[in-house]
């Protein structure tokens, strides 16, 4: 078992706000206290190499969650493993068995080429000089990363930088990699070739993954199996498939006929989204309308020449998620 966590709870304790002149300066004396809960009684596994996503709006605790598992914070109460070591415990063991990217905290000297910084994480992880290189010469195959070794990381683009600082969390071999928003403010083309790599990884080398990130497409990319989390408490843990069929609430249907006309499908739970002399686009509930009631509806209407059906976009779908449990992921 990669990670095993039973009634996690960490709260954080901030200063209330008093209202008026007369409240503020008396805040500055005598300030108020209050405890502000970040995760609650909160339980899951994760097997050995298993690539899971951990998804929420902001503040649901995601973060805080990987925090406790990196060890780097404690927690009020319950009890977390991590390949068998308690995070807190023994921080200094695990992190030579994990690693780590927190998207907007890089690793690499910002002065220092790329190859110096994983020279130096090399000693740091006890690798001998030899062991290093080949480590980095294998890293430096997989990520693209020849051209960037020496340049100073001050001057690569933020794709470039996470490759990068993916590559050097790879560096001692870990069991467990633990990404928090690696792709965060990355164009499409960098995004993309983040998650070739970190699959790489993960089917070659048989890393762990433990992936938040507000960006679907990462989810779906990498993660067989997903946890939402919403105000610090886990609403959702399935599989991906599952997490689909279960909130799921439209499927969207575009057919072409041969012959020109005006076409409607008058069936309860179908909606016309479009329609044009030579075809239309429909939506419609699956829970509520078969599949094949559609198209038999669709297919008595004229000679179709064309017909495609598409499930909405896993944004959209965590997006239901979030609506059902009275969250916007936006200010959330």
């Amino acid at each position: 078992m990669s990670i095993r966590v039973h009634r996690l709870t960490k709260s954080f304790r901030t200063r209330s706000k008093q209202e008026g002149l007369a409240g503020s300066w008396r805040a500055l004396w005598k300030p108020e206290w209050r405890q502000v809960p970040a995760i609650r009684d909160i339980s899951f596994l994760m097997e050995r190499g298993e690539a899971l996503g951990f998804i929420g709006p902001n503040g649901a605790g995601k973060s805080t969650t990987i925090k406790i598992l990196c060890g780097i914070l404690h927690p009020d109460s319950g009890a977390a493993e991590v390949l068998g070591q308690v995070p807190w415990q023994d921080r200094q063991r695990l992190c030579y068995e994990i690693g780590s990217v927190f998207g907007q905290r890089p690793q690499l000297w910002y002065h220092l080429p790329p190859i110096d910084s994983f020279h130096v994480y090399g000693a740091i992880y006890g690798l001998d000089r030899d062991a290093t290189r080949r480590r980095v010469d294998f890293l430096v195959d997989v990520f693209e990363l020849q051209h960037l070794l020496h340049t100073p990381v001050r001057k690569l683009s933020l794709g470039q930088r996470m490759r990068c600082e993916v590559a050097v969390s790879l560096l001692h071999a870990p069991k467990l990699l633990l990404l928090d928003e690696p792709s965060i403010g990355l164009d499409i083309v960098a995004k993309q070739r983040i998650r070739d790599t970190i699959r790489y990884m993960r089917d070659e080398e048989g890393v762990g993954v433990l992936l938040t990130s507000h960006d679907a497409g990462d989810i779906e990319a990498l993660c067989s199996r997903v946890i939402v989390i919403s105000d610090g408490q886990l609403i959702f843990d399935d599989t991906m498939d599952e997490l689909k069929r279960r909130h799921l609430t439209a499927k969207q249907v575009n057919v072409r006929y041969l012959e020109e006309g005006e076409r409607s499908l008058p069936m309860a739970g179908v909606e016309t989204v479009a329609a044009s002399r030579y075809g239309m686009q429909i939506r419609f509930d699956p829970r509520t309308v078969g599949v094949d009631a559609v198209i038999s509806g669709l297919n008595g209407l004229g000679s179709m020449v064309d017909i495609t059906i598409s499930d909405p976009d896993l944004e959209d779908i965590i997006g239901t998620i979030y609506a059902e449990n009275a969250l916007d992921p936006d200010t959330a």
